[in-house]
């Protein structure tokens, strides 16, 4: 498995993911990890096959055999059960759906319910095996969907994760258990900020990893000299281009036209698989 990350949204992690997808000669499936805000399938057009519903299982209390002692709110690190004097509320939102308060129950008054919590769609793109996910609005945790994406993994084939943006729990989750992860960022101030972040990420789980310079062009030297002092390998650059931009904006992948790039594409896929299993 190939991850896609960065520390800083709209760097072209998607970009990366799909282009890089497109490009390869071998079966290939992509998982747009992303359940806030997916958009791979904008630029693949995917023919959706199946949409299923990603459930988490949260307390019901039996108030005629609760006896209010406390012991399941006391065992919850995240307040989603409360024990007042005359009730014991459950707030499902905060629920990570762990059952330890039913495990803990001494009159056996907590059973659990399934609620759903967003969608898995599954499809195809030409060759690709596509899939993403949608979190209910207003759901605070994407763990959930992302941890099903996952399940979804074929093992025959290269899988590329296309991850969310940030360095917090659904990225985590994203890129946990992918063999190298490529990170995209762009020559800013900013863009080297939130790849400083990545990387120290990256290197507490363990994962190898590469850099992919997007617009490259703009803004200073900065990035690379932090990648050469910090020995992380940068695997390819990608110009800021108006013909890349433009064809980006209207859902365009842009090695479908722009045909040189294609093995440029397909080397970085290959670079990550090779490094990955060094």
């Amino acid at each position: 498995m190939i991850s896609v990350a960065s520390g800083k949204g709209g760097t072209g992690k998607t970009t990366v993911a799909v282009n890089m997808a497109l490009s390869m000669q071998e079966p290939v499936q992509l998982i747009d990890c992303d359940v806030e805000e997916p958009n791979a399938h904008i630029f693949l057009k995917p023919r959706i096959d199946a949409v299923r519903p990603v459930y988490v299982p949260v307390p019901k209390v039996d108030h005629a055999l609760c006896d209010r002692c406390g012991k399941c709110a006391e065992f919850c690190q995240f307040h989603a059960i409360a024990v007042v004097p005359e009730r014991t509320m459950v707030f499902s939102h905060l629920c990570h759906g762990c059952g330890g308060c039913r495990l803990v129950c001494p009159k056996k008054a907590i059973t659990e319910v399934d609620r759903e919590v967003g969608v898995i769609k599954t499809g195809t793109a030409g060759r690709i095996d596509f899939s993403y996910g949608e979190l209910s609005l207003g759901e605070p945790m994407p763990g959930p969907v992302i941890r099903e994406l996952k399940r979804n993994v074929n093992p025959t084939r290269i899988t590329i994760i296309d991850s969310p943006p940030g360095t917090s729990c659904p990225v985590i989750q994203s890129v946990w258990g992918t063999d190298y992860c490529i990170l995209v960022t762009e020559p800013t101030p900013f863009g080297l900020h939130d790849l400083e972040l990545m990387v120290g990420l990256l290197r507490q789980m363990g994962i190898p990893f590469g850099v992919v310079v997007n617009r490259a062009g703009i803004g200073d030297t900065k990035v690379y000299d932090y990648c050469r002092k910090e020995g992380v390998p940068i695997l390819l650059e990608i110009p800021f281009d108006k013909a890349i931009a433009e064809l980006y904006s209207e859902g365009t992948p842009f090695v479908t036209r722009m045909h040189e790039w294609k093995d440029k594409l397909a080397s970085l896929a290959t670079r990550a698989k090779e490094a990955a299993v060094k």
